[in-house]
């Protein structure tokens, strides 16, 4: 099977803080299936390291107050392109993140609180009916 992962899960240092968040579960997948790295925030355009930023409302917004919305939507976009054209039949993101966060995310605050939702790219791909999981769920995982 081919599975989308967000890059940082993978090891590669694209996350905000210019770190990565390995997951050994996931990178263990790599023994039974092909893991697509991806990492939308990257793919819009957005600079390693980046301000942190959260979800408001409608918009996603870094700590300094700037609207990166736009970047978020075009890395949503080009995570599900390529999704489809590489013919990935599932997504592991990374949990709580403003692109990636898959059932809970940061609540906009800066206050390191947490509330339902999912961040942009976990939400066109579901919107898309595509399975969507975090590398928190290591049952579902181990059943992969």
């Amino acid at each position: 099977m081919k599975i989308l992962v967000s890059a940082c899960l993978l090891g590669c240092s694209c996350r905000y803080d210019g770190k990565s968040k390995p997951s050994h579960r996931v990178l263990a997948l790599r023994n039974k299936h092909t893991l697509i790295p991806v990492c939308p925030e990257q793919l819009g355009g957005l600079p390693t390291p980046r301000p942190p930023a959260e979800i408001q409302g409608e918009k996603v917004i870094s700590n300094q107050g700037a609207d990166v919305t736009a970047a978020y939507q075009k890395g949503a976009r080009e995570a599900l392109f390529l999704y489809e054209t590489l013919g990935c039949q599932l997504a592991i993101l990374k949990s709580r993140s403003p692109s990636c966060g898959c059932g809970q995310v940061y609540d906009g605050a800066f206050s390191d609180a947490l509330r339902p939702g999912d961040g942009v790219t976990a939400a066109l791909l579901k919107q898309h009916g595509i399975r969507v999981l975090t590398e928190e769920e290591h049952e579902k995982i181990s059943q992969l």
